[in-house]
Parts: C-alpha cells; structure tokens; sequence
C-alpha cells in the first residue's frame, strides 16, 4: 500500500491472503513502472505547454466567388406561347445559343407583316419630310428674290423721285420766267394804252400789244399749270416710294409667315418619324425577343417550364443554367457572438462533403482532407437564419477539389490565435470565448 493515510492498515490486516496486495506491490517498486509515471507526466507537461489555434466551427455550401458565376435563372422579357425548345436538361449552351422560341400571344402584334408596313410607313413620312424642305427651299429662294426685287424697286422710285424733284425745280424756273414775261407785257401795255390815248399810237399797234399780253398771261398761266403738276408728281413719287417699302414688306411677311408654316410642319414630320422609327426599332427588338437565348456559357440544370403552347407573362424564369468556368468559394454562416472574431484575411479550413477527412482543429498542420482558405467578405447585415454569412475563397497553396459542386455542403473552421493548451483548457472550462484575433502585419 502506499501508506498516504494516517489510518494505516498495516500490522491490522493480513496481506499475505490476498494475490492482489501482493500484484500491486511488485509493480510500484519496479523501476519500470516509476519511469512510465515519469514519462508520462513529462508528456502531459509538454502536451499542456504545446500551442493550441483556436477556433470558430461554421457550417456553409459551395458557392461562386463572383455573382456573375453563380448559378441563374434565364426569364423571357415579353410574354408569349411556347413553340419549341432547343435544348435539354444538361445540356451545355455557349452564349448566344437559343434556349426556346415564343409567338406572340398579344393581339396587337399579329400581322406578320407588322415590321414592313411600319418602315412603309417610315419611308412614307421621309418622303413628306423631304417634300418639306423642298418646300423650305423653294420659299428661302422667294424671299431672297424679293429682297433683292425690293432693293431695285427702291432704287427705280429713288430714280423717279430725283427727276421729279429736278422737274420741279425746272417748272418752277419756267413759271417764274413767264411770270416775268407776263409782268413785262403788261407794263407794255399799260404804256402802248397811254400812247394811244394820247394819239401816238394806232389802234393796231395797240391790239397787237394786248395779243402779245394774253399770250404771255397764257405762257404764265401754262407754266404755272405745269409747276403745279411736277410738284404733284413728286409728291406721288415720295408716296410711291414708301407704298413700294410697305408692299415688299407685306410681300416678304406673307412668304416668311408659309415658310414659317412649312417649318412648323416640317418639325412636326421629324417629330412622328422619330416616333414611327422608335416604333420600328421596338418592332424589331419584340420580334428577336421571341427567341429566349443563353447570356453565357454554361450547363442548363433544370427546365422551369414545360410543355407546347403554354402561355407565360413577362421575366417568368424558363431555366437554370450553371457557367462552365467559376471560381470556387464558400459561405459559412457564424454566430453573431463569433462575428467579432472574423475578419477578412483570416485563415481557414474547410471539409467538403463527400471527402473523408481527419481533422485536430487546434492543430491545423497535422488535419488531414482539409483545405485551406481565406476570408474575403464578412456580411454586415444579418441573415434570415439569424447568422452572418462569411466568404471563404480559395488559396494557391492547396487547389480545391475539381469534383466541387455549386451548393453541396461545406463546413468551416476559422482559425483565430495561437495560444498554449492549458490555456485553452482554462477556457474551455470557465466558458469564456476565443481571443480576439489580430492578423500581425509585416
């Protein structure tokens, strides 16, 4: 026995009776077993000393590390009849290959003539617009041809109104001529008269002496006639001269008001050109939107649709389709008690379903089947299933599995700090989280 107690037994019970007394007090005074104790306490010293990495576990699946290569639905943009399909469950498609053919189930695009009678109607209206800007031509020439109609006119009646203004001047000298003359006359006679009163003169010299008196009281009166009609004359011209501005000018309003109309048309045909060509190029596009074709390359997964001639409204998902080339990542989801401890940069391993592995959490390098990876994105919103969604993607170091699926089943092990196996006993037993991790920066 080993005497550890006051209460020995010894010299109180026999031993010699009993095989097991006799055992066991062979084997503690073998050199043998001592060592053993010893060896095994040194290996339990240096087992609690040895460092431990600890963790956070996290359950996820395999997913793309881009959007664009995850997997998607192919929906139709305008509703229509399902006519034929063109490819299979599994099948691969590239981009731009036809997936399924629509008809049209809306009755305003029936005519299958639609697209030609509206670029008819197109051409029709280009015409008329053409006619148009004839027509705007035509009017710009008229209005130059008044312009410079108007400057010759002006002109000419400038032209009049000088020589009316000379004749005036003319006229006037004439009048003021004979009116001298007539002066002149009648003094004569006045004289010739006196003479004959007092027997000096005949009677014919004197009568001659009044004809020549009326002749110049005539020649007066006829200059003095025309006088009068040179300045009527030149005052007709200054008003002919303002009728001829007014008259071009009325003339010009009334082209430019039709041209000014043309235009207004004109503008009003390029406006319904621009509509009918919106028309037409909306034709064009609805009618190569009857044929649902693949955005990318890839593996058509499941066909949400079935059958001949079922109806379907418009962005009604038609099939699920895989690309071919992706980037392997995985989501995980962590415990928001977890979330302080994840950041992006951290080192992880990951198990895949359907690979066999042996896994020491707290010793990463000794696991076996595990794959290593890197957080790249940590959600800052919370999940419906009240967990964090964390990225893991994948590392040079060690390729992940080509075999890897989109969805299968992943489970995650965040490595955080490195820290002794006594003190992680320690927490493990006081309940306390992991450290908070800090990526050491070169």
């Amino acid at each position: 026995m080993l005497n550890i107690s006051k209460n020995s037994i010894q010299n109180k019970v026999h031993t010699d009776g009993y095989s097991s007394f006799k055992i066991s007090s062979a084997v503690y005074k073998k050199p043998a077993f001592l060592r053993l104790v010893v060896v095994l306490a040194l290996l339990g010293i240096v087992l609690l000393l040895s460092p431990w990495t600890q963790f956070v576990r996290s359950n996820g699946t395999v997913t793309a590390l881009r959007p664009d290569q995850r997997p998607q639905t192919i929906q139709n943009t305008i509703p229509g009849k399902i006519e034929k399909w063109y490819v299979r469950e599994g099948q691969l498609v590239d981009v731009g290959d036809t997936i399924l053919f629509m008809s049209e189930i809306n009755t305003d695009y029936f005519d299958p003539l639609l697209i030609e009678r509206v670029k008819e109607q197109v051409n029709a209206k280009a015409e008329g617009i053409s006619a148009y800007e004839d027509k705007l031509k035509a009017l710009d020439q008229q209005i130059s041809s008044l312009n410079e109609l108007q400057i010759l006119r002006i002109q000419s009646v400038d032209n009049e109104v000088e020589q009316a203004k000379f004749k005036v001047t003319s006229d006037s000298a004439a009048w003021i001529a004979a009116s001298l003359e007539f002066k002149t006359q009648e003094n004569r006679l006045e004289r010739q008269e006196q003479l004959y009163n007092q027997g000096l003169v005949s009677l014919t010299e004197l009568e001659s002496r009044r004809l020549k008196y009326q002749s110049a009281e005539a020649s007066m009166i006829k200059a003095q006639n025309e006088y009068k009609r040179s300045v009527n004359g030149y005052i007709n011209s200054l008003i002919e001269q303002d009728q001829v501005v007014s008259q071009f000018a009325e003339k010009i309003s009334e082209v430019r008001s039709k041209r000014s109309s043309a235009g207004t048309e004109l503008f009003d045909g390029l406006a319904d050109m621009a509509k009918m060509k919106n028309q037409l190029a909306n034709y064009q596009l609805r009618d190569e939107m009857s044929y649902v074709v693949s955005p990318i390359r890839g593996y058509v997964t499941q066909a949400l649709q079935v059958g001949i001639g079922e109806n379907l409204k418009e962005n009604t998902a038609l099939v699920t389709i895989v690309p071919v080339t992706w980037e392997k990542a995985v989501e995980v989801y962590v415990k928001p008690i977890d979330l302080p401890l994840v950041k992006p940069g951290n080192e992880a391993m990951i198990l895949f379903d359907g690979w066999p592995a042996v896994v020491f959490s707290g010793w990463p390098n000794l696991s076996y089947g595990t794959f290593p990876g890197t957080v790249i994105a940590v959600d800052f919103d919370i999940s419906e299933n009240g967990l964090y969604r964390v990225l893991v993607a994948e590392t040079e170091s060690k390729p992940w599995p080509e075999q890897l699926k989109a969805g299968s089943g992943a489970r995650g092990i965040m490595l955080l700090k490195d820290v002794p196996v006594w003190y992680e006993l320690w927490r493990q037993l006081n309940g306390f989280p992991p450290d908070y991790y800090t990526r050491e920066k070169k």
